[in-house]
C-alpha cells in the first residue's frame, strides 16, 4: 500500500492510498469551508449548500443524481463540519470515472433551483428542529456556544432558523464562488485505483475551480479563561452534561499523546471514568471523553448522561478524576494497555477504504504528513509515560467549563461550587 499526492495547477491536492486486495474505491472531494469560515449572516450555509448539492446540475435533476450513482451500485453523501465540507462516494474499482464525473458535476455544477431552496431550507430548519428536541445534541451546541462566544468555531454547524430563513439561490453561488477554489480543495481516494488516473480524471473534470489560494488565515479560537457552568433547562429524565477545555492546536505532534491519554483517561470500556463512574458508582450508563481537534485550538471533552439527582455528584467526580490524573498521570501499565488498544481501533478502522479515505483528505486540510498505517503506530510508541504526565498536568491545571441541560434553573456562572439547583 502507498501513499501519493499530486498539486494541480490550479491547486487541487490529489492524494490515494493504493489497496490491490480490495475490489472498491472510496471517494472524496473536500472543500476547506466549514461553520468558523462564515459570516453571521452565512451562519449554517456550508452546511445549506451541502444539501444543495444534491438537487441537481444542469445534466441531472435530483433523482437522476440519485438513479446515476445507483446504477453504478454506489453509496454516497457528504457531510460538513466545523472547518470542512466532504462529499464522498464507495463504489466498484471500474465505476470510478463516472463516480467521479458525478460527484465533480455536483460540486461545480449544482444549479441552486430557486423553488429547491426554499424546500430545502425547510428540511434543514426541520434538522435543526430535531437536535433541539435531542438533549445530547443540545448539549454539544451549549457547551461550544459558551467555550468560544466570540468565534464563529462555537457556532452551530446547522446555522439558526432564522439565518437558515434567508439563504437562497445567489447566496449560495456568491459563498460557492468564494470557497469553492482549487486552493480549498482536496480529492483524497482510498482503494483499488492508480493514482495517475485520478490526477486524469481531477484534471478533466475539476479544471474549472478558480485557482484562488485556501482558507489560511483562520483565526484561532480565544483560551478559556476561568472556571464557568453554564445551565440551559430542559424538562427531561437525564441530566446531560459536558465539560471541558482548549488544548493545542490539530496539527501539533502532541496528538499522538493526546489520543493515548484519552483512551485511558474516558476512551475506553476499561478506562478510568468508566470504571469509576459507571462500574464502581454505577451513576450513568454513558460516560466517555474526546478530544476535537481544530486549527489554531481545540477542545478537550468529558461527556456524561445521569439522573438529575445525581449530577452534582458526577460533576464532582469527573473533577476527581481530572485531579487524580494530573497528580499522578498514569501508570506504565495503563499507558500500555491504551496504546494497544489504539493500535488495534486504527487497525480495525483501517480495513475501511472510505476510513483511509477520511483520514487522507483530513491530514492534507490540517497541514499534516499523510501517515502510513507502520508509521502511525511507530508515532504511538514513541510516547512516554512522562509526555502522557505533562500534557495531563496541563490540561486538568486549565480553566473548566461545564455545561447542562436538564430540569434546572437556567444559569451561567463562573463560581462553580454552586450546586445545581433542579426546577
Amino acid at each position: 500500500m502507498s501513499i501519493q499526492k499530486t498539486i494541480l495547477h490550479n491547486g487541487v491536492t490529489v492524494i490515494t492510498e493504493q489497496m490491490e486486495s480490495v475490489r472498491s474505491v472510496a471517494l472524496g472531494i473536500w472543500f476547506k469551508v466549514g461553520s468558523r469560515d462564515e459570516l453571521a449572516h452565512e451562519a449554517g450555509l456550508s452546511h445549506f449548500i451541502e444539501h444543495m448539492m444534491f438537487k441537481g446540475t444542469p445534466t441531472h435533476d435530483a433523482r437522476g443524481l440519485s438513479e446515476a450513482f445507483d446504477r453504478l451500485g454506489a453509496q454516497q453523501n457528504a457531510f460538513t463540519s466545523k472547518e470542512s465540507t466532504c462529499y464522498f462516494a464507495s463504489f466498484i474499482d471500474e465505476s470510478l470515472p463516472e463516480a467521479f464525473a458525478l460527484l465533480s458535476d455536483m460540486v461545480c455544477n449544482a444549479t441552486f433551483d430557486e423553488d429547491a431552496c426554499a424546500l430545502e431550507r425547510e428540511v434543514v430548519i426541520e434538522e435543526i428542529a430535531r437536535s433541539e428536541d435531542d438533549p445530547e445534541d443540545q448539549v454539544v451546541e451549549l457547551f461550544y456556544r459558551n467555550l468560544w462566544p466570540s468565534h464563529t468555531i462555537g457556532l452551530p454547524i446547522g446555522g439558526t432558523r432564522d439565518s437558515v430563513a434567508s439563504f437562497d439561490r445567489e447566496a449560495s453561488l456568491v459563498f460557492r464562488n468564494k470557497h469553492y477554489t482549487g486552493g480549498n480543495c482536496v480529492v483524497a481516494a482510498a482503494g483499488n485505483l492508480e493514482h495517475e488516473q485520478l490526477v486524469e480524471l481531477a484534471i478533466k473534470h475539476l479544471e474549472g475551480l478558480p485557482g484562488s489560494a485556501g482558507n489560511d488565515e483562520r483565526i484561532a479560537p480565544q483560551v478559556i479563561e476561568g472556571n464557568r457552568q453554564t445551565v440551559h433547562y430542559k424538562d427531561t429524565e437525564q441530566a446531560h452534561l459536558m465539560m471541558g477545555t482548549t488544548t493545542f492546536s490539530s496539527n501539533d505532534d502532541r496528538r499522538f499523546t493526546l489520543s493515548l491519554l484519552n483512551t485511558a483517561f474516558g476512551g475506553t470500556m476499561s478506562s478510568r471514568l468508566f470504571q469509576e463512574i459507571r462500574e464502581k458508582q454505577g451513576l450513568v450508563y454513558a460516560v466517555y471523553s474526546r478530544p476535537h481537534l481544530y486549527q489554531g485550538r481545540s477542545a478537550y471533552t468529558i461527556y456524561a448522561g445521569t439522573r438529575p439527582d445525581n449530577a452534582n455528584k458526577v460533576i464532582k467526580l469527573i473533577e476527581s478524576e481530572l485531579s487524580k490524573i494530573a497528580q499522578s498521570s498514569i501508570t506504565t501499565g495503563e499507558l500500555d494497555l491504551a496504546r494497544q488498544a489504539t493500535k488495534g481501533g486504527l487497525a480495525l478502522s483501517l480495513e475501511s477504504t472510505s476510513k483511509r479515505m477520511l483520514r487522507l483528505g483530513d491530514s492534507v486540510l490540517n497541514d499534516l504528513e499523510p501517515l502510513t498505517f507502520d508509521v502511525a503506530l511507530q508515532r504511538l510508541d514513541e510516547v512516554t509515560v512522562k509526555d502522557v504526565a505533562t500534557l495531563s498536568a496541563e490540561l486538568a491545571g486549565s480553566p473548566l467549563l461545564t455545561a447542562v441541560v436538564g430540569p434546572f434553573k437556567d444559569s451561567d456562572k463562573s463560581d462553580e461550587s454552586e450546586e445545581l439547583e433542579l426546577v
